[in-house]
């Protein structure tokens, strides 16, 4: 009876050791399935998750160069055409300047212009009106409700949305408080023509290095080979583009 109590004892510990070393495979095996779902799963939503966060940051970094973009328009039209590489002085310019606005009312007819009436004439005869006294002529060529008058309207309340902070102008958003790059450039062109061009622009790395790294290099690899700016630009200093942007 002890001989076979023996080999009863013998006989359990391999199959123990057998079920053992089943289920450390069966729990390896599991785990490595577990993480090639995990990285096929990653493989693909790693470059949607990094698409869908990218567009939500370039909607807000090309509203933001947009801003800086009617800015810079609106700043030229009083300093003979020239931009500001200067954001202190833009902003300076947005929270304090003022810009001419002509109230219209009435317009000429075709009779008056084909007898060589202008707005820059009908306004001359009415000027005098006024210092005179004298509506005869006014009357005469038919503009008594003929107005042409100059309102000075703030830039805030021209070209941006109430409540739009002009500090903000400079700031990257996503960016951890980078501010854009700004350059401007006063040069003639060959016909003796002045030429003045400005441009802002942020890298990619500014405001998309938190994300995914590879997908970040990828998304360089690919506008480098494109010939394109790594980011988001406005304008161009190199050649005129009409201040367009590069997402345009």
């Amino acid at each position: 009876s002890s001989s076979y109590l023996l080999c009863l004892r013998y006989e359990y510990k391999p199959k123990k050791i057998n079920i053992i070393m089943k289920t450390v495979i069966n729990a390896i095996l599991a785990l490595c399935a577990i993480a090639l779902v995990y990285i096929c799963y990653g493989s693909i939503m790693g470059p949607i998750n990094f698409d869908k966060e990218k567009a939500i940051r370039d909607k807000a970094i090309i509203a933001r160069l947009i801003d800086i973009r009617s800015a810079q328009q609106e700043y030229r039209l009083t300093h003979e055409g020239a931009y500001t590489a200067s954001f202190d002085t833009l902003i300076h310019f947005v929270k304090t300047a003022k810009l001419p606005f002509i109230m219209k009312i009435g317009s000429l007819t075709d009779e008056q212009l084909n007898n060589g009436m202008t707005e820059k004439k009908a306004m001359a005869i009415i000027e005098k009106a006024k210092k005179t006294g004298n509506w005869k002529d006014v009357e005469k060529e038919g503009l008594t409700n003929f107005r042409r008058d100059t309102m000075w309207v703030a830039v805030m309340d021209t070209i941006f949305a109430k409540g739009f902070n002009p500090d903000s102008l400079a700031f990257v958003p996503y960016g951890n408080g980078a501010k854009f790059e700004m350059a401007v450039r006063k040069d003639t062109t060959k016909s003796g023509a002045p030429l003045n061009l400005f441009q802002a622009q942020v890298a990619y790395d500014v405001y998309l290095g938190d994300l995914d790294k590879q997908q970040l290099v990828n998304l360089k690899d690919m506008q480098e080979k494109l010939g394109k700016y790594l980011g988001l630009k406005v304008g161009d200093i190199e050649q005129p583009n009409n201040n367009a942007g590069n997402w345009e």
